[in-house]
Protein backbone atom coordinates (compact mmCIF):
# COMPACT_ATOMS: atom_id res chain seq x y z
CA UNK A 1 0.00 0.00 0.00
CA UNK A 2 1.38 3.72 -0.32
CA UNK A 3 2.44 5.29 2.55
CA UNK A 4 0.63 8.37 3.80
CA UNK A 5 2.14 10.90 1.08
CA UNK A 6 1.01 8.41 -1.90
CA UNK A 7 4.42 7.06 -2.36
CA UNK A 8 4.09 3.26 -3.61
CA UNK A 9 5.64 0.19 -1.99
CA UNK A 10 5.46 -1.74 -5.46
CA UNK A 11 6.03 -0.22 -8.88
CA UNK A 12 5.52 -1.95 -12.16
CA UNK A 13 7.01 -0.01 -15.13
CA UNK A 14 6.05 -0.69 -18.42
CA UNK A 15 8.84 0.02 -20.90
CA UNK A 16 11.50 -0.79 -18.69
CA UNK A 17 14.61 0.68 -20.21
CA UNK A 18 12.82 4.48 -20.52
CA UNK A 19 15.20 6.88 -19.03
CA UNK A 20 12.27 8.57 -17.52
CA UNK A 21 10.63 5.87 -15.51
CA UNK A 22 14.05 4.71 -14.30
CA UNK A 23 15.24 8.12 -13.36
CA UNK A 24 11.26 7.64 -11.63
CA UNK A 25 11.87 4.38 -10.14
CA UNK A 26 15.03 5.23 -8.43
CA UNK A 27 14.11 8.34 -7.03
CA UNK A 28 10.72 6.48 -5.16
CA UNK A 29 12.94 3.59 -3.91
CA UNK A 30 15.09 6.53 -2.06
CA UNK A 31 11.62 6.88 -0.61
CA UNK A 32 9.73 4.38 0.27
CA UNK A 33 9.46 1.69 -2.39
CA UNK A 34 10.48 -1.60 -2.37
CA UNK A 35 9.66 -4.02 -4.95
CA UNK A 36 9.75 -2.77 -8.59
CA UNK A 37 8.70 -4.75 -11.96
CA UNK A 38 10.47 -3.77 -15.21
CA UNK A 39 8.58 -4.74 -18.03
CA UNK A 40 10.26 -4.81 -21.49
CA UNK A 41 11.70 -6.69 -24.35
CA UNK A 42 14.45 -8.73 -23.19
CA UNK A 43 18.02 -7.36 -23.63
CA UNK A 44 20.58 -6.76 -22.18
CA UNK A 45 20.13 -2.68 -21.47
CA UNK A 46 16.63 -4.13 -19.39
CA UNK A 47 18.90 -6.47 -17.35
CA UNK A 48 21.49 -3.62 -16.18
CA UNK A 49 18.40 -1.74 -15.47
CA UNK A 50 17.54 -4.33 -12.87
CA UNK A 51 20.88 -4.57 -11.53
CA UNK A 52 21.42 -0.75 -11.39
CA UNK A 53 17.46 -0.44 -9.27
CA UNK A 54 19.03 -3.62 -6.95
CA UNK A 55 22.05 -1.49 -6.45
CA UNK A 56 19.71 0.64 -4.26
CA UNK A 57 18.51 -2.32 -2.37
CA UNK A 58 15.13 -2.71 -4.06
CA UNK A 59 13.71 -6.10 -4.96
CA UNK A 60 13.94 -5.67 -9.08
CA UNK A 61 12.08 -7.96 -11.29
CA UNK A 62 12.27 -8.41 -15.07
CA UNK A 63 9.66 -9.37 -17.58
CA UNK A 64 9.03 -10.09 -21.27
CA UNK A 65 6.41 -7.65 -22.22
CA UNK A 66 5.98 -6.47 -25.96
CA UNK A 67 3.45 -3.43 -26.40
CA UNK A 68 3.32 -4.28 -30.02
CA UNK A 69 1.70 -8.02 -28.71
CA UNK A 70 -2.01 -6.61 -27.50
CA UNK A 71 -3.19 -10.26 -27.52
CA UNK A 72 -0.09 -10.95 -24.57
CA UNK A 73 -0.96 -8.17 -22.29
CA UNK A 74 -3.35 -9.80 -19.95
CA UNK A 75 -1.81 -13.26 -19.83
CA UNK A 76 1.96 -11.32 -18.80
CA UNK A 77 -0.39 -8.41 -16.75
CA UNK A 78 -2.08 -10.71 -14.87
CA UNK A 79 1.09 -13.05 -13.59
CA UNK A 80 2.94 -9.69 -12.18
CA UNK A 81 -0.48 -8.72 -10.11
CA UNK A 82 -1.10 -12.21 -9.08
CA UNK A 83 2.34 -12.01 -7.79
CA UNK A 84 1.24 -9.67 -5.12
CA UNK A 85 -0.39 -5.93 -5.10
CA UNK A 86 1.01 -3.34 -6.85
CA UNK A 87 0.93 0.48 -5.81
CA UNK A 88 1.86 2.07 -9.00
CA UNK A 89 1.81 0.97 -13.03
CA UNK A 90 3.82 3.62 -15.09
CA UNK A 91 2.85 3.50 -18.56
CA UNK A 92 6.60 4.56 -20.01
CA UNK A 93 6.96 2.97 -23.21
CA UNK A 94 7.03 4.93 -26.78
CA UNK A 95 8.96 5.29 -29.79
CA UNK A 96 9.76 8.88 -31.08
CA UNK A 97 9.96 7.91 -35.08
CA UNK A 98 11.61 9.79 -37.69
CA UNK A 99 8.99 12.30 -39.33
CA UNK A 100 10.96 12.77 -42.84
CA UNK A 101 11.25 9.01 -43.14
CA UNK A 102 7.70 7.81 -41.33
CA UNK A 103 6.13 10.17 -44.10
CA UNK A 104 7.67 8.29 -46.82
CA UNK A 105 7.59 5.13 -45.03
CA UNK A 106 3.67 4.78 -43.92
CA UNK A 107 4.57 1.34 -42.43
CA UNK A 108 7.00 3.36 -40.03
CA UNK A 109 4.30 5.86 -39.25
CA UNK A 110 1.58 2.98 -38.37
CA UNK A 111 4.28 1.29 -36.02
CA UNK A 112 4.69 4.56 -34.16
CA UNK A 113 0.92 4.58 -33.80
CA UNK A 114 0.89 1.08 -32.63
CA UNK A 115 2.79 1.29 -29.91
CA UNK A 116 2.36 4.79 -28.77
CA UNK A 117 -1.72 4.68 -29.12
CA UNK A 118 -2.99 0.60 -29.58
CA UNK A 119 -0.39 -0.46 -27.13
CA UNK A 120 -0.88 1.77 -24.55
CA UNK A 121 -4.64 1.55 -24.94
CA UNK A 122 -4.62 -2.68 -24.52
CA UNK A 123 -1.75 -2.00 -21.42
CA UNK A 124 -3.82 0.94 -19.99
CA UNK A 125 -7.29 -1.00 -19.63
CA UNK A 126 -5.62 -4.29 -18.46
CA UNK A 127 -3.61 -2.26 -15.73
CA UNK A 128 -6.53 -0.50 -14.87
CA UNK A 129 -8.95 -3.29 -14.22
CA UNK A 130 -6.19 -4.72 -12.21
CA UNK A 131 -5.78 -1.69 -9.98
CA UNK A 132 -9.15 -1.33 -9.92
CA UNK A 133 -10.11 -5.20 -8.88
CA UNK A 134 -7.58 -4.38 -5.91
CA UNK A 135 -9.01 -1.72 -5.16
CA UNK A 136 -6.03 0.69 -5.05
CA UNK A 137 -3.23 2.01 -7.19
CA UNK A 138 -2.27 4.85 -9.34
CA UNK A 139 -1.66 4.58 -13.03
CA UNK A 140 0.54 6.98 -14.26
CA UNK A 141 0.43 7.90 -18.25
CA UNK A 142 3.79 9.24 -19.98
CA UNK A 143 2.06 11.51 -22.38
CA UNK A 144 4.16 14.53 -24.38
CA UNK A 145 3.52 18.44 -24.70
CA UNK A 146 3.54 17.06 -28.58
CA UNK A 147 0.00 15.73 -28.33
CA UNK A 148 -1.27 19.21 -27.69
CA UNK A 149 -1.18 20.35 -31.04
CA UNK A 150 -0.05 18.96 -34.26
CA UNK A 151 3.15 20.76 -35.56
CA UNK A 152 4.66 20.00 -39.07
CA UNK A 153 7.44 18.89 -37.44
CA UNK A 154 6.05 15.70 -35.33
CA UNK A 155 2.63 15.45 -36.46
CA UNK A 156 2.59 11.53 -36.15
CA UNK A 157 4.55 11.35 -33.21
CA UNK A 158 2.10 14.14 -31.54
CA UNK A 159 -0.76 12.36 -32.84
CA UNK A 160 -0.35 8.61 -31.51
CA UNK A 161 0.65 10.97 -27.79
CA UNK A 162 -3.01 13.25 -28.30
CA UNK A 163 -5.02 9.60 -28.57
CA UNK A 164 -2.89 8.38 -25.69
CA UNK A 165 -3.64 11.90 -23.40
CA UNK A 166 -7.00 11.91 -24.36
CA UNK A 167 -7.47 7.75 -23.42
CA UNK A 168 -5.88 8.22 -20.25
CA UNK A 169 -8.04 11.66 -18.64
CA UNK A 170 -11.01 9.50 -19.72
CA UNK A 171 -10.05 6.37 -18.22
CA UNK A 172 -9.30 8.71 -15.36
CA UNK A 173 -12.58 10.11 -14.96
CA UNK A 174 -14.38 6.30 -15.79
CA UNK A 175 -12.16 5.24 -12.51
CA UNK A 176 -12.92 8.26 -10.50
CA UNK A 177 -14.44 6.92 -7.05
CA UNK A 178 -12.79 3.10 -7.82
CA UNK A 179 -9.90 3.87 -5.45
CA UNK A 180 -7.66 3.78 -8.70
CA UNK A 181 -5.90 7.28 -9.41
CA UNK A 182 -4.91 7.98 -12.82
CA UNK A 183 -2.13 10.49 -13.76
CA UNK A 184 -1.22 12.23 -16.92
CA UNK A 185 2.19 13.39 -17.29
CA UNK A 186 2.79 16.14 -20.15
CA UNK A 187 6.73 16.73 -20.36
CA UNK A 188 8.37 18.66 -23.09
CA UNK A 189 11.35 17.89 -24.93
CA UNK A 190 13.68 15.81 -22.00
CA UNK A 191 17.45 15.33 -22.53
CA UNK A 192 17.37 11.41 -23.36
CA UNK A 193 18.90 9.08 -26.08
CA UNK A 194 15.63 8.64 -27.66
CA UNK A 195 16.20 12.49 -28.34
CA UNK A 196 20.09 12.86 -28.67
CA UNK A 197 21.20 14.61 -31.78
CA UNK A 198 17.64 16.85 -31.94
CA UNK A 199 17.62 19.88 -31.43
CA UNK A 200 16.26 21.52 -28.14
CA UNK A 201 13.12 23.60 -27.87
CA UNK A 202 12.30 25.77 -24.86
CA UNK A 203 12.02 24.82 -21.39
CA UNK A 204 13.57 21.50 -22.12
CA UNK A 205 14.28 19.40 -19.15
CA UNK A 206 15.97 16.34 -17.57
CA UNK A 207 14.64 12.61 -16.82
CA UNK A 208 15.24 13.64 -13.01
CA UNK A 209 13.71 16.91 -13.23
CA UNK A 210 9.81 14.55 -14.92
CA UNK A 211 10.89 11.85 -11.89
CA UNK A 212 10.54 14.74 -9.41
CA UNK A 213 7.69 16.05 -10.79
CA UNK A 214 5.68 12.55 -11.20
CA UNK A 215 6.31 12.15 -7.66
CA UNK A 216 5.07 15.51 -6.63
CA UNK A 217 1.53 14.56 -8.69
CA UNK A 218 1.40 11.58 -6.56
CA UNK A 219 1.80 12.90 -3.11
CA UNK A 220 -1.07 15.59 -4.48
CA UNK A 221 -2.72 13.13 -5.81
CA UNK A 222 -2.82 15.42 -9.51
CA UNK A 223 -4.77 14.06 -12.68
CA UNK A 224 -2.65 16.39 -14.59
CA UNK A 225 1.44 17.03 -14.32
CA UNK A 226 3.33 19.79 -16.82
CA UNK A 227 7.09 19.38 -16.53
CA UNK A 228 8.08 21.99 -16.60
CA UNK A 229 5.08 23.31 -14.88
CA UNK A 230 6.12 26.67 -17.44
CA UNK A 231 4.47 24.70 -19.82
CA UNK A 232 1.07 24.72 -19.03
CA UNK A 233 0.53 28.51 -19.73
CA UNK A 234 2.88 28.07 -22.91
CA UNK A 235 0.93 25.47 -24.36
CA UNK A 236 -2.82 27.74 -23.40
CA UNK A 237 -1.50 30.58 -25.26
CA UNK A 238 -0.34 28.16 -27.99
CA UNK A 239 -3.80 26.59 -28.24
CA UNK A 240 -5.79 29.53 -29.38
CA UNK A 241 -3.29 31.13 -32.07
CA UNK A 242 -4.67 31.29 -35.43
CA UNK A 243 -3.93 27.64 -38.06
CA UNK A 244 -2.76 30.28 -40.21
CA UNK A 245 -0.12 31.34 -38.11
CA UNK A 246 0.77 28.47 -35.79
CA UNK A 247 1.94 26.78 -38.96
CA UNK A 248 4.79 29.67 -39.71
CA UNK A 249 5.95 29.54 -36.21
CA UNK A 250 9.46 28.18 -35.48
CA UNK A 251 8.62 25.15 -33.59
Amino acid sequence: MKDAFGIPQSLLVLGGTSEIALATARRLITRRTRTVWLAGRPSPALEQAADRLRALRADVRTVAFDALDPASHEDVLGKIFAEGDIDMVLLAFGILGDQAIDEREPVNAVRVAQTNYTGAVSAGLVSARALQDQGHGSLVVLSSVAGERARRSNFIYGSSKAGLDIFAQGLGDALHGTGVHVMVVRPGFVRTRMTAGLAETPLATTPEAVATAIELGLRRRSETVWVPGALRLVMSALRHVPRAVFRRLPI
